[in-house]
C-alpha cells in the first residue's frame, strides 16, 4: 500500500467514523420510553410454567447450535485467510484476477456452509421437532442454495471493487472504494424489496376487510404513505407469526406474514401494524441505511489498513486476488465485533415503534395478547442470558416489551 492509500485510509476510518457516531446521536432514538427505564415484568404474570419450561428447552439448544455454527465459521474463515496454508491456496486460484476473486469468495463461502452445515440441519430438525417449521427439507435445501449464491454475489461485486480500483488507483483507491461501498449499501437497501425478497417467498395485497381498513386509518394517524399492504407466504416455511417494513422511498413497502393474518384477531394484528408503522413513520430503514454506508466508509478504511499490514508481512497485497479469503475473515471478524453496536441500537429502535404502536392504537390488552402470543409462537426465551442478548438480541425480550405497560400506565 502506498503511503497515500495509507492516509487515505486513516481518513475513511475517522471520516467514516464520526459521521455514524454523529448521525447515531442524531438520529437514534436513545430515551425512546418518556416514563422509562423500563423495568421486565414477571415470566409468571404472563407465561405458563409449561410453556416457560418448553421455551427455555429450545432456546437453550437452539443457542449452542447457533453459537457452535458461529464459532465454527469463524474458525473456517479465518484459517484460509490467515494461515500459511490458505494463503498458499489462495494464490493458485485459476483464471484471470476478477475470475480469482469470484472463485475464491465462492470457495470461502462454501467451506464455510459445508462445515456448519451439520448445525443448520440439527437446528432445522429442532424447528420441526417444537413446530417451529413448516418446509421441506427440499424447501430447506432450496432456501440454503438461494442464500449462498446471493452471499457469494454480494461479497464478489465488493471484493471486485475493492482488489479491481487497488490494480487501477493505487493511491486513491480507498477514498473511491469506501464511497462506492457506501453507494452499493444504499442501492442495495433500496432495491431489497423488489430484487431479493421475492426470490424467497410470493407476495399479494392485502384484501378488503376489517383489518385493511383498520391499517388504512392508523396510517392516515400516523401520517404515513404505505402505498400497498403485502402478505408474504411464509406459512410453506414457518408457523411463527412475523411483519416488516423493507425498503424506502418508493421502494418501500409493509409486509405481513400470512401466518399472523390468519393466526391473530384484528386488534392484535393491527397492534403490530402500527409497530410496523411507526417505522415507516420515522424511516427506520432509511437511517439504517445511512448508518450502514457510514459504518461502511470507515470500514473500508479499516479494512485497507488491516490489508496494507497483513500485505507488509508477507499475505497478498490488496491488488492481488488472492486477497479475498483474508479480506472475507477480517469481514467475517469485524460483523462479529460490531454486532453489539448494531444490535443495540436496533433494540432502541424497536423500543420506539412500541411505544408508538401503543400511543396509537389505545389499546394495551392487543399489545399485551401480542406480545404473548409472538413469543408463544416462536418458542422465544422470555429471559435469554444477557451477554447473549445484549450481543445478538435486535429486539427487546419480551419481558421488557410487556414492561412498556408499566412505564406507560
Amino acid at each position: 500500500m502506498t503511503p497515500t492509500a495509507r492516509r487515505l485510509s486513516w481518513v475513511l476510518v475517522g471520516a467514516g467514523g464520526a459521521a455514524f457516531v454523529l448521525l447515531a446521536w442524531w438520529l437514534v432514538p436513545w430515551d425512546p420510553v418518556p416514563g422509562g427505564p423500563v423495568e421486565p415484568v414477571r415470566a409468571e404474570d404472563y407465561f405458563s410454567a409449561a410453556h416457560l419450561a418448553r421455551a427455555e428447552e429450545y432456546s437453550r439448544w437452539a443457542r449452542v447450535l447457533s453459537y457452535s455454527s458461529l464459532a465454527v465459521s469463524l474458525a473456517v474463515a479465518c484459517y484460509l485467510g490467515l494461515s500459511r496454508r490458505g494463503r498458499a491456496w489462495a494464490r493458485r486460484a485459476p483464471g484471470p484476477w476478477w475470475v480469482q476473486v469470484v472463485v475464491l469468495v465462492a470457495a470461502v463461502e462454501l467451506a464455510r456452509r459445508l462445515v456448519t452445515l451439520p448445525f443448520g440441519i440439527a437446528f432445522e430438525q429442532r424447528r420441526r421437532d417444537y413446530g417451529l417449521s413448516t418446509r421441506s427439507w427440499a424447501g430447506y435445501a432450496a432456501d440454503l442454495v438461494r442464500n449462498e449464491v446471493l452471499g457469494i454475489v454480494v461479497a464478489s461485486i465488493a471484493l471486485l471493487v475493492v482488489v479491481g480500483l487497488a490494480r487501477w488507483l493505487p493511491r486513491a483507491w480507498p477514498a473511491v472504494a469506501g464511497l462506492l461501498v457506501a453507494a452499493l449499501v444504499v442501492l442495495g437497501s433500496f432495491v431489497y424489496p423488489v430484487v431479493v425478497e421475492p426470490a424467497f417467498n410470493s407476495f399479494e395485497p392485502l384484501a378488503d376487510g376489517p383489518l385493511r381498513q383498520g391499517i388504512e386509518e392508523l396510517a392516515d394517524a400516523e401520517g404515513v404513505e404505505i402505498g400497498d399492504v403485502l402478505v408474504a407466504d411464509a406459512s410453506r416455511r414457518t408457523s411463527t407469526l412475523n411483519a416488516y417494513v423493507s425498503g424506502f422511498g418508493a421502494s418501500r413497502r409493509v409486509v405481513l406474514y400470512d401466518t399472523l393474518v390468519e393466526d391473530l384477531p384484528v386488534d392484535q394484528a393491527l397492534s403490530v401494524v402500527a409497530h410496523e408503522l411507526a417505522h415507516a413513520k420515522h424511516d427506520d430503514v432509511a437511517v439504517g441505511t445511512v448508518l450502514g454506508a457510514a459504518s461502511a466508509v470507515a470500514g473500508v478504511g479499516l479494512l485497507a489498513l488491516c490489508l496494507g499490514w497483513f500485505g507488509r508481512r508477507g499475505w497478498p497485497a490488496v491488488g492481488e486476488a488472492a486477497v479475498a479469503p483474508l479480506a472475507l475473515a477480517l469481514f467475517a471478524v469485524g460483523g462479529f465485533l460490531a454486532s453489539p453496536v448494531q444490535n443495540g441500537i436496533s433494540r432502541q429502535v424497536e423500543t420506539r415503534a412500541d411505544v408508538d404502536a401503543l400511543r396509537v392504537t389505545q389499546d394495551p390488552d392487543a399489545f399485551v395478547g401480542l406480545q404473548v402470543r409472538l413469543a408463544e409462537k416462536s418458542l422465544a426465551d422470555p429471559t435469554p442470558p444477557a451477554l447473549a442478548h445484549w450481543w445478538f438480541g435486535s429486539h427487546p425480550d419480551v419481558l421488557k416489551r410487556l414492561g412498556l405497560l408499566v412505564v406507560s400506565g
